[in-house]
Parts: structure tokens; C-alpha cells; sequence
């Protein structure tokens, strides 16, 4: 029995649909936990034992937990919480729970920037990298996919792009880094959960196939949208006035704030993804051509646009 947390989000719902086609053959039985069942693709929840309810909440937890063999881990984003809580609180009770129902494998959605010197003051990543701990801890064989940023977040900036032609972030224009697509990261978890055969405690990096800068970006997205795309840095003090603006709680936008400095600082470089990575990853271009592209080019109504 394989447990999905988070099977309607951006990852859960691609490895839903691997593991759905693939674990017949493998003999495995589904099982996921969500708030609402609607959500589920009405073939896919059919086919899968259903747990109504917050993966976060002990009870709930406790019986999505009984006769599970592995499960797969991923933390709902919460601005209203610390970092902290947002992670290690959220997972506390599945951490109990893994122990006390004897899960033996858990794949859970991470962060690069293990063992670097900015590890330690790296807001949102150093709170992901102290859920790990937590999970290591339960006695259960993990695996930590090491993620850097998604492409995917590039779509908050869609409807820039499309009215004016430009996308923003913090880092330096020139910095290059890693990037992954939430596709790539459900493959990798999926690969792990079907075939077992690991043991302990590790990280798997899952990183696209070169690193990018931003100006690596505006390049690509110019030739894959055909309109000229052009990269705007934004301050850090930017940033923060933003997030609160939107009523973010201010320990999660300090969390925010202190990532986004530690990967300009390099936070995610020097991975070799020649030896580490778990697949060979979905190239930008293409990522823009199949998924960034007919989300520019959409009518701002069909967007939420204005």
C-alpha cells in the first residue's frame, strides 16, 4: 500500500496519475489523503482508497497510516505560519504516526542546500531541511527529493509577461542555477516508491537539465513565446513589502525573504547532476512551449487575469 499526501497539488496530482497506471503491475494498492474527494479526477478515485481529511491532523493521519508500506510526503504551502510550523509542525503527527504503524518507506518533497554553509539561515529551505530531520528520526528508510525553484513558478507571472513582456524575481540576472519541473519531481518520487529496495536515509537531488540564469530565461521564453521577454530584478526589501501587502504572516515572509537570499548567494549551485539526478529532467524550452506558452497566450478571463 502506497500513501499520496497532497494528490489534487501541483506534484501530487502527476504522481497520482504515474503511480495510478503503474502500480497494477507492481502489485500495489493506492491510497490518498485529501481534503476533498471531489477533487480527485473522477477515473482516478475509482481506483484508490480515499482518506477524507488534513494529512497534518493526527487522527487523520492514524488511519491513512494503518497497513501502509511507503508514503509519499509533501507539505502544503501555509503563509500564515512560521516556517516552522509550516514544516516541522505540520508533519509532527505523521512523523508519530509512521513509527506507531510501522511505515517502512517515505519519499517526501525537500530542498537542496544540505551541508552548504548557508544551510542554517536559509528560511523556508532550513525549515524543510529540519522536517526531514524530524522524518529521519521516526526510524522509517527516506528519501529527500532536493529540490531548487520550479519552473512552475513562473506562471504567477503570466499575465506580466503577456501585458507587458516581463517576468521578476530577486536573484542577479547572471546567476545561473538549477531549475525542475513539477513533472520531473512526481517521476523521481514515483520511480522510489515502486521500487523499494533502498534503505536509510538520503537525499536525491532533482534538478533540470542545465542551469539557468534569468537572462538564460528571457532568452528562451523570447524564442518559445515569440515576443520579446525581458527580466526585471526585484529588491529584496521589494519583495517583503509585497507579501505583506497581501496579508502574508510576517515569520513566513522573513522565511521567504532569507531563501530567496541564500540562493542568490548560491544556495543551489555546485550539485553534480551528471551522477545524482534521478532523471534526466524536462528541458526549459520545452516546458515553456507545452506549459508556459498557452498560459501567456490565454485570454486574460481564462487566466484570472484582468
Amino acid at each position: 500500500m502506497i500513501v499520496i499526501t497532497a494528490p489534487t497539488g501541483n506534484i501530487g496530482r502527476r504522481l497520482l496519475s504515474l503511480l495510478a497506471e503503474a502500480a497494477p503491475a507492481h502489485g500495489e494498492e493506492l491510497r490518498v489523503v485529501v481534503r476533498d474527494p471531489a477533487r480527485l479526477p473522477d477515473g482516478v478515485r475509482r481506483r484508490v482508497d480515499v482518506v477524507t481529511g488534513s494529512h497534518g491532523d493526527a487522527a487523520t493521519v492514524a488511519r491513512a497510516f494503518a497497513g501502509a508500506d511507503a508514503v509519499f510526503w509533501l507539505v502544503p504551502p501555509d503563509a500564515s505560519l512560521t516556517p516552522q510550523e509550516a514544516y516541522s509542525g505540520f508533519t509532527r503527527p505523521a512523523a508519530e504516526a509512521f513509527a506507531d504503524h510501522g511505515v517502512g518507506h517515505v519519499v517526501g518533497v525537500s530542498a537542496l542546500g544540505r551541508g552548504t554553509a548557508r544551510e542554517s539561515r536559509a528560511g523556508l529551505v532550513t525549515a524543510s531541511l529540519a522536517m526531514d530531520d524530524l522524518i529521519a528520526g521516526s526510524g522509517v528508510a527516506y528519501r529527500a527529493l532536493a529540490c531548487p525553484s520550479f519552473y512552475e513558478n513562473l506562471l504567477e507571472g503570466a499575465e506580466s509577461i503577456r501585458e507587458h513582456g516581463v517576468f521578476t524575481d530577486t536573484a542577479d540576472a547572471d546567476r545561473r542555477a538549477p531549475m525542475v519541473a513539477a513533472a520531473d519531481i512526481a517521476a523521481a518520487a514515483a520511480g522510489l516508491l515502486l521500487e523499494r529496495s533502498w534503505s536509510g536515509v538520503g537525499s536525491v537531488p532533482v534538478l533540470g537539465p542545465r542551469d539557468l540564469s534569468p537572462h538564460d530565461l528571457a532568452r528562451v521564453m523570447t524564442e518559445e513565446l515569440g515576443r520579446p521577454v525581458r527580466y526585471e530584478r526585484q529588491s529584496l526589501d521589494d519583495l517583503r513589502a509585497t507579501m505583506l501587502g497581501h496579508g502574508l504572516a510576517e515569520a513566513f515572509v522573513e522565511g521567504m525573504v532569507d531563501m530567496k537570499r541564500a540562493k542568490d548567494e548560491g544556495l543551489d549551485e555546485g550539485i553534480d547532476r551528471a551522477s545524482r539526478a534521478v532523471v534526466p529532467g524536462t528541458d526549459f524550452a520545452q516546458w515553456c512551449a507545452r506549459t508556459l506558452k498557452p498560459a501567456v497566450l490565454a485570454a486574460p478571463e481564462a487566466t484570472g487575469g484582468r
